[in-house]
């Protein structure tokens, strides 16, 4: 099946080349665009996307607005911000967030098509230029806190997600079986709190030196 995809910015030739681009795709179906906060949640309500592709800036609000109320959905949609914004504080409020992917608008249609079907398998997805330099953040050593409670193969797994690798490639490259990164990781997200793999990574990104 074809991933529902809601296009969302406020500029409507963006949408409209979005829509012609993604359009020759079969995997992408198109079910919709909107140009504002207000009809983006509208018609997320109305067509029921798999995932959303959001602008940061739409107006004068913000997508986070986006992010927050489909936070509160018992299902929400999956999330890939597409932006020209790569400054590392506006990446890190993304991904705390909750965006599942991130990804510049200077990307290309393959690679666009790629995020789409990564986020919408429940993977993270971070544009290759934004994850160096997010992953290059130190923080002070006591803010390495948050991954105390870790044990040393669940900091192993916790690192290679904040590469952007997926499970199978974990367990590849650890050794394991993709069951037991599965079991790794949720031990994971239960410790640090979170939800999504892209919010483990952020908190990864931003405490380990």
């Amino acid at each position: 099946m074809s991933i529902r995809v809601l296009i969302v910015d406020d500029h409507e030739m963006v949408r409209a080349g979005l829509r012609t681009l993604l359009g020759r795709f079969p995997s992408i179906e198109i079910v919709g665009d909107a140009g504002s906060v207000d009809s983006a949640l509208i018609e997320v309500a109305r067509l029921s996307p798999d995932v959303i592709l959001l602008d940061i800036r739409l107006g004068n609000r913000s997508g986070f607005e986006v992010c927050a109320s489909l936070a509160k959905l018992d299902t929400p949609p999956r999330i890939l911000v597409l932006t020209s914004f790569a400054d590392d504080e506006v990446v890190f409020r993304a991904i705390r967030a909750g965006v599942d992917g991130y990804v510049l608008k200077d990307i290309d249609a393959q690679a666009l098509v790629k995020a789409i079907e990564t986020v919408a398998a429940g993977q993270s997805m971070l544009d290759p230029g934004v994850t160096a330099r997010v992953l290059s953040k130190v923080r002070n050593p006591s803010a390495a806190e948050p991954l105390s409670s870790l044990s040393p193969q669940e900091n192993r797994v916790l690192a290679l997600v904040a590469e952007g690798k997926t499970n199978k490639e974990i367990g590849v490259a650890l050794g394991l079986s993709d069951k037991t990164v599965k079991n790794y990781f949720a031990n994971v997200l239960d410790k640090l709190n979170v939800g999504r793999r892209s919010q483990a990574a952020a908190i990864f990104a931003q405490n380990k030196r």
